[in-house]
């Protein structure tokens, strides 16, 4: 009986955590709809209604688009349907990210990890953390990725990347001297790949970061290739 009464006890418990949720949210989509009237005039309800409407479209535009590059991915590897199953835990945040990127380029990376997960004999072990990079990447951060991880990872891996031409190209370093630097956009961009371990930035005599060289790094190598159509 104690354990029933227990049982009966955590449901209610969920179920309240769940309604104060619920709750929290009809707040905040209130708020800002308030917010949104403000600005054209009108009605509270009216502010609402364009908030919730344009969220559902955008994210119907979105899905839309993620179906049909997906499906033109798969047909550019020749796969018909998918040949293994995602699980749940990497699926989820999987299509959640995809649905929700609104970047065009993005999104084609994110259809490619998809198509990729999906296929049994793609070589990719699908990787939560593929999930959380994508999530934290710019447009600018991508082409980087791309440009760099364009080069032979053999010609790369210790001797590292110039970067002075970024994001139009790099080419490996082979001892020059003089090395110029990016400007500061491309600097703060491959700060953030570093810290996502995408890519790694030597360190001065001094402990201080030089950014005319960086090397690549296997989870950065692993990514890229991941997001990627095999050929």
């Amino acid at each position: 009986m104690n354990e029933e009464i227990k049982a009966i006890t955590e449901a209610a418990k969920a179920t309240q955590a769940i309604a104060n949720t619920s709750d929290k949210a009809i707040i905040a989509v209130s708020k800002f709809g308030s917010f949104i009237a403000r600005f054209i005039s009108g009605p509270l309800e009216q502010g609402v209604g364009i908030f919730e409407d344009r969220l559902k479209y955008m994210r119907w535009e979105r899905q839309q688009r993620l179906m049909i590059r997906a499906e033109k991915f798969m047909q550019e590897i020749g796969l018909e349907l998918p040949t293994r199953a995602i699980p749940l835990k990497i699926a989820v945040p999987l299509f959640q990210g995809a649905s929700l990127e609104d970047n065009d380029d993005l999104q084609d990376m994110w259809a490619r990890l998809l198509v990729n997960a999906a296929d049994e004999k793609g070589g990719i072990d699908m990787k939560r953390v593929y999930i959380d990079i994508l999530e934290r990447l710019t447009p600018l951060e991508a082409q980087i990725l791309s440009v760099i991880y364009s080069l032979p990872y053999e010609q790369i891996q210790h001797k590292g990347v110039l970067t002075a031409k970024l994001p139009d190209s790099a080419s490996p370093y082979i001892g020059e001297e003089g090395l110029g630097e990016p400007d500061e956009e491309i600097k703060l961009a491959i700060a953030s790949l570093s810290v996502i371990g995408c890519l790694y930035i030597p360190k001065s005599w001094g402990g201080g970061e030089g950014f005319s060289v960086v090397n690549p790094t296997v989870l950065g190598k692993s990514f890229i290739r991941a997001c990627s159509l095999k050929r």
